[in-house]
């Protein structure tokens, strides 16, 4: 059996696709994963994917591509070549699997599932009710389940990444906090003084720190490095980053990619997690975790992109004094939680 999962957000949305793609691996014989451009990379490192399907639909992401005839019948040939059975259309509460599905259909797959609100016609075999307070791990886990894939015996359904690289040549030896000051959406950022003023707090408090960044936030993470952190922006792929992850004793991050990556490498997070859309579903999944921010702050479940509440406060009432305080706890929480972690890691081949 072929089999395709569909998660066509991004890099952080693919992560947490990843239990549910393993246990859509255990029973086929080959899986296509059909992804973002922004998911793409993340795609690459999920255990149980043989294939990423790259393609930028018009009814996806921050600056989706216009909507043509020419794109949709390409995107139709690309996913028929590769002669799949059977398709999951894994997407958010808030979106619509209709439209991939009406692709998949154009594409020849036979059987396809989602999660869906609207009456599909013949576009879904199986439509599927999410738990609207289920984390978007387990709501893919269950959509999985209910298409007759679940979880193989001995997956404890944790988020996982293929073992990283050694990152101790550009990180130093393991047992240093991380600090990620940047988000893709403004609104999920802890202000830039701030994360500089918790990094001088960490280092005060003995811990050695480390930035990291993507190559476009280089200023920031200069900034936010200053000369108390390694700078390491722009300087790992994401592989690498997850090697950078995989050897903190605790990663300080807001709700953004990296928070997930450091979640499937077993790293303790503390999250700086503005309530634009809810813990519950997007937190750090399954890792000792510390929640910062008011998750009762006006914004709260508003989906908002920038901040519609002046002076952002609810991340930046969080003071340098919480962060160190969060970062102690689940260091020491991660402790006694790493050799099951690093079991997680060996076994992610």
């Amino acid at each position: 059996m072929r089999a395709l999962v569909a998660r066509l957000d991004s890099f952080g949305d693919v992560l947490l696709a990843g239990p549910a793609v393993r246990a859509v691996a255990a029973r086929a014989d080959h899986v296509t994963l059909l992804c973002g451009p922004r998911g793409a990379p993340a795609g690459r490192m999920l255990p149980g994917v043989d294939e990423v399907l790259v393609w930028d639909a018009p009814w996806v992401g921050f600056d989706p591509p216009p909507t043509d005839r020419a794109g949709i019948e390409e995107a139709v040939g690309r996913i028929a070549a590769r002669r799949c059975d059977t398709a999951l259309v894994l997407a958010s509460a808030h979106q619509s699997p209709l439209p991939t599905a009406l692709v998949l259909r154009m594409a020849g797959v036979a059987r396809v599932a989602a999660d869906s609100v609207h009456y599909p016609g013949s576009l879904l075999d199986v439509r599927h009710r999410r738990d609207p307070r289920a984390h978007e791990a387990e709501a893919a886990l269950a959509l999985a389940e209910a298409a007759g894939f679940p979880l193989p015996a001995g997956d404890d359904g944790r988020l996982r990444v293929l073992p990283p690289p050694d990152a101790r040549g550009v990180a130093g030896p393991p047992g240093y906090v991380v600090l990620h000051p940047g988000a893709s959406v403004p609104a999920r950022r802890w202000s830039p003084e701030r994360s500089a003023e918790a990094v001088a707090a960490l280092a005060a408090a003995g811990h050695r720190v480390v930035v990291t960044g993507v190559p476009e936030e280089r200023e920031l993470t200069a900034y936010v490095a200053g000369r108390d952190a390694l700078d390491l922006g722009g300087r790992t792929s994401p592989e690498l980053l997850a090697g950078v992850l995989a050897g903190a004793g605790a990663v300080v991050t807001g709700n953004t990619g990296p928070a997930h990556l450091a979640a499937a490498v077993g790293a303790p997070v503390v999250s700086l997690f503005s309530p634009v859309v809810p813990a519950g579903r997007w937190a750090p999944f399954r890792v000792p975790l510390v929640l910062l921010g008011d998750q009762e702050a006006p914004c709260a479940g508003t989906r908002a992109r920038a901040c519609p509440v002046p002076g952002h406060p609810c991340l930046d009432h969080v003071t340098p004094e919480d962060v160190v305080a969060a970062v102690e706890k689940v260091a020491a929480e991660g402790g006694r939680y790493g050799a099951a972690a690093a079991d997680r890691r060996e076994g992610a081949a």
